[in-house]
């Protein structure tokens, strides 16, 4: 059981100034930062001013002369910023079948004029342990969230997402990179169990940042390899230029420094890698059940970028960007050099494929 919330802030909305300052009173003697206003339209210029600084809680009085509490009731339930926050009507017994209209439009409870101090306490606690749990329930989702996409992201996503694990599917034209370790399944035979799990933990944390760093969105790991996509689930203009720049930070960065660690460690001489993307139309979203849930990505263009990325070997060069991925950048990439024409497993017109110099 979630503990009792002692204080929190409160938006008292009343046209009626001794109920409105006798309220305010109340609350502030019980701990609670209390702001009031005369009617519901100074009480929407206030949220607005207030930003993401919103109050825990609004008392909103139904009838008021310039804007009605309905009014105002709609319009803090239509933004994504407030619709969160707990409102309590305060209403006369002549009103309650406004109350009950106001219920339906989304008012967690009513308070009843005139109002009992037990009562309002009462009344004020639930709506605060509402609000915690809330704020509980969306930082978990926001942890969820952060686990794959770039922290400048996780905020827009949770907005359109509407505080939903389940982030609806999206067809987006976006880039997908495929990276692999190389020689790493000979090390894992030979080493300790746990020495294999600190290298991958390493080598993942290396390529994670690349990629989040870069914009770009965690999609899977997959035994020693990693798949992410760039211009998903928030579509962007330069995801090609910034799957680039990820693998160029991949290869001459963060790869060097990984097998530094790994030599000072024993770990043998060091490790390779090969890179593989493509661009083009693919869906995204979330998938699985309640208890566990993974953003995944598919399409021809998830699978092309598979099958690029295997070919790296047998081409001898470690990244290889396909001709749908420079045609997309909107910044020339200098140091990209025609490697050759290939079939891809599964496609019937061949495609070139580049490299970084």
């Amino acid at each position: 059981m979630t503990a009792p919330v002692a204080s929190g802030s409160i938006l008292v909305v009343d046209d009626d100034r001794v109920n409105r300052t006798l309220l305010a009173r109340t609350l502030t003697a019980q701990g609670h930062e209390v702001a009031c206003a005369s009617n519901g339209r100074e009480a929407l210029e206030m949220l607005e001013m207030l930003d993401a600084d919103v109050p825990d809680i609004v008392l909103l009085d139904v009838v008021m002369p310039e804007l009605d509490g309905m009014a105002a009731l709609e319009r803090i339930k239509a933004d994504p910023r407030l619709r969160a926050v707990p409102v309590i009507m305060i209403s006369a017994l002549e009103d309650f079948d406004s109350v009950v209209r106001c219920i339906e439009l989304g008012a967690e409870d009513y308070l009843q004029k005139p109002f009992d101090p037990v009562l309002l306490r009462a009344r004020i606690r639930a709506g605060l342990d509402k609000r915690r749990l809330q704020q509980l329930e969306r930082e978990r989702v926001r942890d969820v969230f952060a686990r794959f996409l770039p922290e400048p992201m996780v905020d827009e996503v949770l907005s359109r997402a509407d505080g939903d694990l389940r982030l609806g599917g999206v067809r987006l034209v976006s880039t997908v990179l495929f990276a692999d370790l190389r020689s790493f399944t000979s090390f894992a035979e030979r080493t300790a169990p746990d020495e294999v799990i600190a290298v991958l933990n390493r080598y993942f944390g290396e390529m994670s940042d690349a990629v989040l760093d870069n914009g770009g969105t965690l999609v899977a790991f997959l035994g020693d390899g990693l798949i992410a996509v760039f211009g998903a689930p928030i579509g962007c203009d330069d995801h090609a230029d910034r799957a680039i720049a990820a693998a160029r930070e991949m290869l001459r960065e963060r790869l060097p420094r990984f097998n530094a660690w790994a030599r000072e460690r024993g770990y043998g001489d060091g490790f390779r890698m090969g890179i593989g993307m493509s661009s083009g139309p693919l869906m995204s979203g979330n998938v699985g059940s309640d208890r566990r849930l993974e953003y995944t990505a598919i399409g021809d263009t998830v699978n092309t970028a598979s099958r690029i990325e295997s070919l790296t070997k047998e081409l001898g060069h470690p990244v290889l960007v396909s001709q749908s991925t420079l045609d997309l950048l909107t910044v020339a990439a200098d140091d990209l050099v025609y490697v050759d024409e290939i079939t891809v497993r599964g496609r019937s017109q061949p495609t070139r494929v580049w490299s970084l110099s």
